[in-house]
């Protein structure tokens, strides 16, 4: 019987997905489940619905919410991190706001960027001290990582931990249904291959009956004129020649071409909202009727989802191997063109032996060259945060390609001192 910890619980609906696909899933349906948050609501309300989904699918594994992370984490086969570290106001809401002062504007700010930035130096210290106690009562447990900024957080335990970490993302399943999708083309039997950095990803090859899409798909797009949410990614396609896995709106803001001064009707042409901070805060109370509902709802139900955490614990468990694209250290070079310590989002196969990742080769040089811009930031965020040198905080706004592009270097410094400020409660650790 597996344990499965997961830790950062009171994201409900997420863990209501990721453990019902367990509960689905033959191999798992009889592990005990472990729940951990450091909110006691939200970890009630997860352990309540949870409890009821379970019972409702037949009742085979146990489900149990912890108080002390270690307890949760002790044995435990596989753990699942979804943490987020700070509340909406005022931390993470300030990861929009201080750079809007300097006239830095953001989509989503949790991957790349001074949002980024920030949330991977709040949330590697914590992470760190989760390895540990792993190291000490679960050192053989798979960690899979779902909190962003994936490629920092997932390649800070890589670089500073023995835990064994991959960082999972659902941007490259759904890669070419939705480009397929949007063009009015047929999805079903389409083979591909996509790898690069997570969030920037390529598209490299599409084919179908051994033929190639991207012509027709090429020839599609530039036809299509109407507004909508794929024009970034359009204008990738066309110009660096290969279709990218993540949204227009949250890929925009990892490059320095579309939030722009003296450009402000690009926000408008490429449909590129910079509030969806403050719609989530919006939307928080929705979200918890929503949960409410389901702890209330005796039919409760779940299907499997295409989430890849159970299926990588199903491979595990039964031997039967199993494909993902995961997120992994380039040891080796694995992408020969982006550095070994990059984090990188390769094609790996799974069965009992763990997470095996395969050798990608090279990446198109200007497809590399955009992820290296990326993978500057990712990189010295982690020696910020493994040093606590205030130097290498500056050094990643430095080098991040949307900041850069916008701010001066005085500008860029004091818009990072009044950041570090704003969250002296989590990063006391820089110097």
């Amino acid at each position: 019987m597996p344990k499965i910890t997961f830790i950062g619980a009171g994201s409900s609906i997420f863990a209501k997905n990721i453990l019902g696909d367990c509960m689905r899933t033959p191999s798992l349906e009889n592990a005990h489940m472990a729940l951990y948050d450091i909110n006691m609501e939200r970890l009630s309300q997860s352990e309540k619905m949870l409890q009821n989904l379970n019972q409702n699918l037949g009742g085979k594994a146990t489900v149990k919410a912890y108080t002390d992370r270690k307890e949760a984490l002790r044995g435990a086969d596989y753990v699942i991190n979804a943490i987020a570290v700070g509340e909406l106001i005022p931390t993470i809401s300030s990861d929009f706001e201080i750079p809007e002062k300097y006239g830095l504007y953001q989509t989503v700010a949790d991957t790349l960027g001074m949002g980024g930035l920030f949330r991977g130096l709040r949330t590697i210290p914590v992470m760190l001290d989760m390895a540990k106690d792993m190291e000490e009562v679960c050192p053989d447990a798979w960690m899979l990582n779902y909190t962003n900024p994936m490629a920092i957080v997932t390649g800070a335990m890589q670089q500073a931990t023995g835990i064994k970490t991959v960082g999972l993302c659902h941007s490259v399943q759904t890669c070419a249904r939705e480009l397929l999708e949007g063009l009015g083309m047929d999805h079903r039997d389409v083979r591909w291959k996509i790898g690069g950095i997570n969030h920037q990803a390529w598209l490299l090859e599409i084919t179908k009956d051994g033929q190639d899409l991207y012509p027709e798909i090429k020839r599609r797009a530039a036809a299509r004129t109407e507004l909508h949410t794929d024009m970034v990614r359009y204008d990738f396609m066309k110009l660096f020649g290969y279709f990218v896995t993540e949204s227009s709106s949250h890929g925009s803001e990892y490059v320095p071409y579309y939030h722009k001064q003296r450009y402000p009707e690009l926000k408008e042409k490429y449909s590129l909202p910079t509030n969806g901070y403050k719609n989530w805060g919006k939307g928080k109370a929705s979200f918890w009727k929503e949960v409410n509902d389901m702890i209330e709802n005796r039919n409760l139900t779940h299907e499997r989802s295409h989430e890849y955490a159970s299926y990588i614990m199903e491979a595990m468990e039964t031997n039967v191997p199993f494909e993902i694209a995961g997120n992994v250290l380039n040891t080796g070079g694995l992408i020969s063109n982006l550095p070994e310590k990059a984090c990188v989002e390769v094609p790996c196969m799974v069965n009992a032996n763990g997470i095996l990742p395969t050798r990608f080769g090279e990446l198109p040089p200007q497809c590399a060259a955009l992820n290296r811009t990326n993978i500057n930031m990712q990189l010295l965020t982690i020696e910020a945060a493994l040093t606590g040198k205030r130097e290498h905080v500056y050094h990643a706004a430095m080098l991040d390609p949307h900041t850069s592009a916008e701010l001066s270097l005085d500008d860029i410094v004091s818009m990072c001192d009044e950041m570090l400020e704003a969250n002296q409660s989590f990063l006391s650790y820089i110097k």
